[in-house]
């Protein structure tokens, strides 16, 4: 038999090559401070994006990790209690924020989560000197760091957002002012790459905004805050460009996890 008699050997089909899995996605520590408190939008959409929600509350009991390696970053939520309250919870919150800025870990405070990284770093939270406050759609201004930092993220700040405070806070030694309002001017701090804080409430949904302002009756009645139908009405005339720039935010917020630190 000839060589060319042989029957032919078939031939190998490669293999495509494997592709490693990517590993899911760390979970985001999520800090509230009442017993029935959500994490409202800004938890529904770091869920979208993969993130389980590590969810504590320090008021009741919850430890705070000593290291942020195993979460994406953390967010501290607003609450009815001050940054500048006696109690230990408050004290350990402050304190704690200090493991995210040594860590340069992505880190987020709102509403009073931003006042406690403003005393954090040094700054002051403090009351109106008129007993004022912001509850409702206020406008919002950018600085030239805001300006800057909005080039560089990609996203356009909103030109109105929703509050619901009566504190406000300066802007503390070595951060930058992003935005800037009215009866509160400090209303957006960053301090460093990963850790910002913002005065108004991006996670609020129209489910959250009846409670508070149904169960905050008399915040809604204090000089300078608006009266609750106006909440309603503000929604739809401002919640797109918030959501938009909440979209755009936590991406930018997020990439930090895969910069080298």
């Amino acid at each position: 038999m000839t060589a060319h008699a042989l029957p032919a050997r078939p031939s190998r089909i490669p293999r495509p090559a494997r592709r490693r899995a990517r590993p899911a996605p760390k979970p985001v520590l999520i800090v509230l401070h009442q017993e029935h408190s959500t994490a409202g939008r800004v938890g529904r959409l770091l869920q979208a994006r993969g993130h389980a929600l590590d969810i504590r509350k320090p008021r009741y009991g919850d430890p705070l990790p000593q290291t942020m390696r195993d979460h994406a970053g953390a967010v501290i939520f607003g609450g009815p209690m001050s940054a500048n309250d006696p109690d230990d919870f408050v004290k350990a919150e402050i304190d704690w924020i200090n493991v995210c800025l040594k860590e340069a870990a992505p880190y987020l405070g709102i509403c009073l989560g931003a006042q406690m990284l403003a005393r954090t770093l040094g700054g002051r939270v403090y009351t109106h000197p008129e007993g004022r406050a912001e509850v409702g759609y206020y406008g919002l201004d950018l600085t030239d760091h805001g300006r800057d930092h909005a080039a560089e993220a990609g996203f356009d700040w909103p030109g109105t957002v929703y509050q619901w405070h009566r504190e406000g806070f300066d802007c503390p030694p070595g951060a930058q002012c992003l935005a800037t309002g009215g009866d509160f001017p400090v209303q957006a701090i960053r301090s460093g790459p990963r850790a910002y804080g913002i005065q108004f409430h991006p996670e609020v949904t129209p489910a959250m905004m009846c409670r508070w302002s149904v169960r905050g009756h008399e915040r809604t009645l204090m000089p300078g805050a608006q009266l609750r139908h106006l909440h309603l009405e503000g929604w739809y005339q401002h919640d797109p460009a918030i959501r938009r720039w909440l979209d755009g935010f936590l991406d930018h917020w997020l990439a930090a996890e895969t910069d080298p630190a």
